[in-house]
This record gives structure tokens, sequence and C-alpha cells, in this order.
């Protein structure tokens, strides 16, 4: 919090005042980060073709991954602590379940599918955000179809 303070050139007690804790600075600084997640998963969980939205919220998200990496970091760590991320997290994640079963009762995701994989992918992905920015793009894109395919039904 001292380090945060100093960047942005203000004392400790002002930063505490608007910024009780830790949380509360995190939450903050990923606020237009949560809203850009919770569409991708507002908009997959709409689609009626189940198998599309969840491929279209796995592309998204990895590309989000690339642009990001802190936040995605954060949003899929384990963690205790309660704040506004943890929730979101916990509600998205949820949300992307009902749609990957969906998407499994139409035998277009493989039917071993746990939304853990899900979060394995999107942790395996973060190094993509190292590489320079001309080619992560690029990345993204290669990288969530090798998921897609790997994540689709055998013969579908």
């Amino acid at each position: 919090m001292r380090e945060i303070a100093r960047r942005a050139g203000v004392g400790p007690a002002t930063l505490y005042r608007r910024f009780p804790t830790r949380q509360a600075v995190i939450d903050e600084v990923f606020a237009t980060e949560l809203d850009a997640c919770g569409q991708i998963v507002l908009d997959a969980c709409a689609d009626p073709d189940p198998w599309r939205g969840f491929t279209s919220a796995l592309h998204s998200l990895t590309s989000l991954n690339v642009r990001n990496r802190s936040f995605v970091d954060a949003l899929t760590a384990a963690s205790s602590v309660e704040g506004s991320l943890v929730a979101h997290r916990r509600e998205l994640l949820g949300m992307l379940a009902q749609l990957a079963r969906r998407a499994q009762k139409t035998g277009a995701l493989r039917c071993d599918f746990a939304i853990g994989d899900l979060v394995l992918a999107l942790r395996a992905g973060r190094g993509l955000a190292s590489g320079d920015e001309a080619t992560r793009d690029a990345a993204a894109r290669r990288f969530s179809a090798l998921l897609v395919d790997a994540f689709r039904a055998s013969g579908h």
C-alpha cells in the first residue's frame, strides 16, 4: 500500500481514506476488466447454441488474458479473501459451468470436461502476455483454437 501511495504521489493516509483495504484497491483497479469479463460470460451464456457460446467465451477470455495478465491471474487464483473479485469469480465460473453442462448435453463438449479445465487453460495461456504486442493477439487466437479442439467431444 505504501508503494502504491508513493507511485500515486499521495500519502498513505490519503490512500487508506479512499481504499481502506488492499482488496478495495484490487477491486477498483480491476473494475473495468470485471465488467468486460462479465459481459463475455453473459453473451456466451445467452447464445442459444451452448457450444458456440462456450467457444466464444474461450476465445474472448484468452484474448482478455493477453491484454491484462494480472487480471486473469487474480480472477483464476484460488483465494479465501472475500471481495468483489472473488465473488465475481465465483459467479462467472458458476455461469460458465452451467454453459459447459449445456454444451456437454448436446454432445459437443467432451464429457470429462470440468470447469477447472477452463481455469487451467487460462492459467496456461497467461504466458502469452509476455510476448511482444505484435504477436500476442495472433498467439491468443492460435492458443484458443487449440483449446477448442482439446475441449471438443470426439466425433463432433
